[in-house]
C-alpha cells in the first residue's frame, strides 16, 4: 500500500506540474561539507540524486557547501571528489569541470547570498541580529525556566539598524536573521514521506549569514538551490524538522519550491540505531582498500532503502539506473549489513572476466608462487582463490595466513595430522602407498585433474570410508585441514611434486 500510494503522488505531481507548464528537466544536486570523511549515508544519497537524475535524462550537480570554515576538514574536498569518482558517481556540473552555475563551492558565491540577502532586507524580511551571544543564552534560560520553547522570533527589535554586509577590519559584523513573514502552520508533500504538516511553533527567526561573512546552510542552500534549478531534494530526515523554516523562505523570496524526497536512516548494526562512526561507519574509501568493487558498493546502498519491487538484488549500474524509482524508496531504516554486502561483492566478482580475475588477484600474490610455478599453472589458481574470496583484500589475508603457501614449498606438519577419524596409522600409510603406484602409471602430459581424480577415487570407493584417503591426500599435499580438492592441487603442483609430498607421508 505504501509503494502504491507513493507512485500516485509522484503522478499526481508530474501531471500538476505538465498542467501548469511548470514541468522541467530533472534536476538533482549532492551538497556535501567538507568536515571529514565521506559517510556511507552521505554517498547513498549522491547516489539517489544521480541515479533519478541519470534515469530522467536530467542533470547531476555536485555542490560543496563549505560555508563552515570553523568545521572545515583540510583535504575533505579532494575526498568527496576521488570517492564519488571512485563509485563511478559522475557529476554534469560542479567542481573540477565547471558549468553554468559557476562556482560550485559555496565560499566562492558570497556575493549571490548578500544579493538575496538584501532582496529579503528590502521587503523588511531581514535584520541584523542586536543581540550578543550571552544576552541570546540568557533568552534561552529564561524560556527553560518558564518551560516553554525558546523562540528567537518573541525578541526581535521593533526597530532594526541597518545591516553592514562587509565585516569590518576586526573581521566579524552582526549576523542578518531572518523575519518569518507569517506565524502560521505548514502543509507540505514529500515525494517519500507523503502529506507533512507543522504548526506556528515550527518557525522562527533564524540567520541568515553569520557574523564571519558566511551563509548558513538554512539560507545558502535554498539560495543555490533557486539559481541552479534544482527541481528533487534528496537528504535525510534529520531536516524533515526545518522544512517549515525553508518554506517560509521560500514563500518570502516568492518562490516556489522543489520537490522534497526525504530518505529513511542507515541504521547500524541490529537495527536499533542510526549507523555512527562510532558503531563502526566506516570511510567509503575504506571499502575501496579493502578490495570491494564499486558497482558492488553502489549496488548495496541502492538497496539500503530502496525496493525494486520484485527479488532482485544483483544490479549492474545501467539496471539499477532503468529500475530505481523515488516511489519505491521506504520510510524505515535500512540495517547496515557486512555479510550483505560481502555477498553482492562475491556476485559482481562472478561476473568479471578471467582477465580481471587475474590481474586484481596477482597484485596480492607473493613473488615467489608466482616465480616458483609455471605461469600455466599460476593460472589454475584463479578459479580456486576466486572461490574463496568475497573482497580483494582477502587474498591478501589468505596469503598472510599461509593458506597459499603449500602450492610453492612443501609443508610443514606432524604424521598424526593425516589420520582420519579412528583409522590406524598403517592403513593410512598403506593407502597412501596405494595412491603412490598408481599415480605413477599416469603419463607427466595426461597429469590432469579429471585422471588424478578418477584414480584416486576409485581406491577411495574400495575403501570403508573415502575420507581414509581423501583425508590424508589432502593433508599430505596442503598441511591444512581446510584445502582445495586433493585432486586440484596435485594437479597444480604436478606429478613429481605430489609424489615427492606423498612419499614424504608415508
Amino acid at each position: 500500500m505504501e509503494y502504491t500510494f507513493n507512485i500516485y503522488l509522484v503522478i499526481i505531481t508530474i501531471f500538476m506540474e505538465i498542467s501548469n507548464g511548470t514541468r522541467t528537466k530533472v534536476v538533482t544536486r549532492f551538497a556535501p561539507s567538507p568536515t571529514g570523511f565521506m559517510h556511507v549515508g552521505g554517498v547513498r544519497t549522491a547516489l539517489y540524486a544521480w541515479l533519478w537524475a541519470k534515469k530522467n535524462k536530467g542533470t547531476f550537480i555536485l555542490r560543496i557547501e563549505d560555508t563552515d570554515k570553523e568545521r572545515e576538514v583540510a583535504g575533505s574536498v579532494e575526498h568527496i571528489i576521488e570517492s564519488l569518482k571512485w563509485l563511478g558517481i559522475n557529476w554534469d556540473e560542479g567542481p573540477n569541470i565547471g558549468g553554468p552555475h559557476s562556482p560550485y563551492l559555496q565560499s566562492e558565491r558570497l556575493d549571490l547570498y548578500k544579493k538575496y540577502a538584501q532582496i529579503l532586507i528590502d521587503k523588511g524580511l531581514a535584520y541584523p541580529d542586536p543581540y550578543n551571544e550571552e544576552e541570546v543564552d540568557g533568552f534561552r534560560e529564561k524560556a527553560e525556566l518558564e518551560k516553554k520553547p525558546f523562540l528567537f522570533r518573541e525578541h526581535r527589535p521593533e526597530k532594526f539598524d541597518k545591516w553592514d554586509a562587509c565585516p569590518s577590519s576586526g573581521g566579524e559584523t552582526k549576523p542578518l536573521r531572518f523575519k518569518v513573514s507569517e506565524i502560521k502552520s505548514y502543509k507540505w508533500n514529500d515525494l517519500v514521506y507523503g502529506d507533512l504538516s507543522a504548526g506556528p511553533e515550527a518557525l522562527d527567526d533564524f540567520i541568515l549569514i553569520k557574523s564571519d561573512g558566511f551563509p548558513t546552510y538554512n539560507f545558502a542552500h535554498i539560495v543555490d538551490d533557486i539559481e541552479m534549478g534544482v527541481t528533487h531534494v534528496m537528504r535525510g530526515q534529520e531536516f524533515i524538522s526545518s522544512v517549515p523554516k525553508f518554506l517560509s523562505l521560500y514563500d518570502a523570496l516568492d518562490l516556489k519550491p522543489p520537490l522534497f524526497v526525504t530518505l529513511p536512516p542507515i541504521m547500524g548494526d541490529g537495527g536499533n540505531k542510526k549507523l555512527s562512526k562510532r558503531d563502526g561507519a566506516k570511510d567509503i574509501l575504506e571499502y575501496k582498500n579493502e578490495g570491494y568493487l564499486p558497482e558492488a558498493m553502489i549496488n548495496f546502498l541502492a538497496l539500503l532503502g530502496w525496493n525494486p519491487g520484485d527479488d532482485r538484488e544483483i544490479f549492474s549500474i545501467d539496471g539499477l539506473i532503468k529500475t530505481f524509482d523515488i516511489s519505491r524508496v521506504g520510510h524505515s531504516g535500512a540495517q547496515w549489513n557486512d555479510v550483505k554486502l560481502d555477498w553482492i561483492n562475491k556476485e559482481h566478482i562472478k561476473k568479471l572476466s578471467t582477465a580481471e580475475l587475474k590481474d586484481n588477484i596477482f597484485a596480492y600474490l607473493p613473488e615467489e608462487l608466482k616465480i616458483d610455478l609455471p605461469a600455466g599453472k599460476v593460472g589454475k589458481l584463479i578459479p580456486i582463490i576466486t572461490e574463496r574470496i568475497s573482497k580483494w583484500n582477502d587474498v591478501k589475508e589468505m596469503v598472510q595466513r599461509g593458506e597459499l603457501d603449500f602450492f610453492y614449498k612443501q609443508p610443514e606438519y606432524e604424521k598424526e595430522k593425516l589420520i582420519y577419524k579412528n583409522c590406524p596409522i598403517e592403513k593410512i600409510s598403506k593407502n597412501i602407498s596405494s595412491v603412490i603406484i598408481e599415480l605413477e602409471k599416469i603419463e607427466e602430459k595426461d597429469f590432469k585433474l579429471e585422471k588424478i581424480k578418477e584414480v584416486l577415487m576409485q581406491i577411495a570407493n574400495s575403501l570403508d570410508n573415502r575420507g581414509e584417503l581423501l583425508h590424508p591426500i589432502r593433508f599430505a599435499l596442503s598441511g591444512l585441514d581446510k584445502s582445495p580438492d586433493p585432486f586440484i592441487i596435485a594437479e597444480i603442483l604436478g606429478k613429481n611434486e605430489t609424489l615427492s609430498r606423498l612419499q614424504k607421508a608415508i
